[in-house]
């Protein structure tokens, strides 16, 4: 049955592929091999077998190169990304800070225009209240007058009595004295009239000067409201974000002005309460000048604790990635789930490492687990730790500014790669550090 079924194939396929002989020649003697029609089938579907796993495997290769190249793509784009983000984050934090400049000359033009336009308005009081007293003279003189013009006509209706009843003299001397009596008391009423004119002609002047005083005034105090307005509303707008800022952070923006004015010493100046009145009780405008002033106090000392505080990231190159954020992970060390306490940059090694903020170094050695360790001490109870470093090139009791390179990113200690383990610690607990790295997107 198998030799006829075998038979049977022979046939099939020498009708495709006829036997096939391959002579063998030597010197001595020739010889052949014959190709059955299976052998040649055999020998073409092994080499096909082959051709199609050749196929196969340049193409797996090629699609590994694809696939590699497309990697390294999308690595470069999102690196190209990152670091355009951190560009505009930096020409934003840059165009805040003009503006902040901006506002503060501002503010300091319209103090200058507050304090001018109050010297006007004092000025103005003092003519006015001039002008009252000259007035309440006039209107005296003219009462003292009235009197005496009528004093004078009652004496005069006396000496006529006087002189109907007399008995020593003639009727033609008691004429003539009652005649010079008459012009001496008309001369005297009409230089009375005439200075009463003036002084009511004067009177009426002093109170057209007085009504021009009260309205501009009025307008003195319309603008004085539309410029307080506006340092108020520039003033809100400043103070908030900065307030939002710090209680992002995890921190009482109270507590932290307090522990400020403590350290702090800037009194006096052009902060100094306004005091312009001297009868003790203050005006509107002295209040609401006032309390921009306290304003901008709490404002300037927003700004000394913002850059007392870790508000920044400890590397600005480019060329870096955020591997692993703070909270409970597995160990890569296969040591089972702990607590991260920090957060990881990865980037080149020796990358730079800077200061995030004004401090005095505490520590700057070798510790087990962060291997080159630096510690810094800041205000308000606040520690930043960087571990893992290369290289480190701060002293312990050095003092640091915000920026200052303190070392080179490594992989030293406990690590499985080149990267910095950051950590920031209030009252020596750890906090999540991208709290204070995104409260700062507020305002720098």
């Amino acid at each position: 049955m198998l030799t006829r079924l075998a038979y049977r194939i022979n046939q099939t396929l020498e009708l495709y592929l006829p036997e096939q002989r391959l002579f063998l020649k030597s010197d001595t003697e020739t010889r052949f091999i014959r190709l059955r029609p299976a052998t040649q089938a055999i020998a073409i579907a092994v080499g096909g077998l082959a051709l199609a796993w050749t196929i196969l495997g340049t193409a797996i290769l090629l699609f590994d190169s694809i696939s590699a190249g497309s990697s390294r793509e999308q690595i470069l784009r999102q690196q190209t990304l990152y670091e355009e983000r951190m560009n505009a984050l930096s020409a934003d934090r840059d165009l805040r800070a003009e503006e902040a400049a901006s506002a503060q000359e501002r503010f300091n033009l319209a103090l200058e225009q507050v304090a001018s336009m109050q010297a006007r308005l004092l000025a103005s009081e003092d003519r006015r209240r001039e002008l009252e007293t000259g007035i309440d003279v006039i209107q005296n003189t003219l009462r003292r007058t009235i009197r005496e013009r009528d004093e004078a006509r009652a004496e005069l209706s006396q000496l006529q009595v006087a002189n109907a009843g007399g008995s020593g003299r003639t009727a033609e001397a008691k004429a003539e004295d009652t005649v010079a009596t008459l012009e001496f008391l008309t001369s005297s009423l009409d230089g009375t009239a005439r200075e009463r004119d003036r002084i009511q002609g004067a009177a009426d002047k002093a109170a057209e000067r007085a009504e021009q005083i009260a309205r501009e005034k009025q307008d003195l105090e319309l603008r004085n409201e539309a410029i307080f307005a506006r340092l108020e509303e520039a003033l809100t707008v400043s103070v908030e974000p900065l307030e939002k800022m710090f209680r992002e952070a995890g921190m009482d923006p109270d507590d932290l002005l307090r522990t400020v004015r403590k350290g702090y010493g800037g009194q006096g100046g052009p902060l100094s309460p306004i005091a312009l009145s001297s009868k003790g009780a203050a005006s509107v405008e002295e209040l609401r000048a006032n309390a921009i002033l306290a304003g901008l106090d709490e404002m300037n000392l927003y700004r000394l604790a913002a850059f007392k505080a870790p508000f920044s990231t400890p590397v600005t190159s480019g060329n870096v990635r955020w591997t692993s954020s703070y909270g409970r992970r597995n160990d890569p060390l296969g040591a089972g789930s702990r607590m991260h306490e920090g957060t990881d940059i990865a980037g080149p090694y020796g990358t730079p490492i800077y200061a995030t903020a004004d401090g005095v170094v505490t520590f700057a050695g070798w510790s087990s687990g962060y291997g080159r360790l630096v510690k810094v001490q800041h205000a308000f109870g606040i520690e930043t730790r960087y571990g893992h470093l290369a290289q480190i090139r701060v002293d312990v009791g050095q003092k640091l500014s915000r920026g200052d390179r303190i070392g080179d990113m490594g992989n030293s200690g406990r690590s499985t790669g080149t990267h910095l383990h950051y950590e920031v610690r209030i009252g020596g607990g750890a906090v999540n550090p991208m709290t204070f790295i995104k409260a700062a997107n507020h305002v720098f």
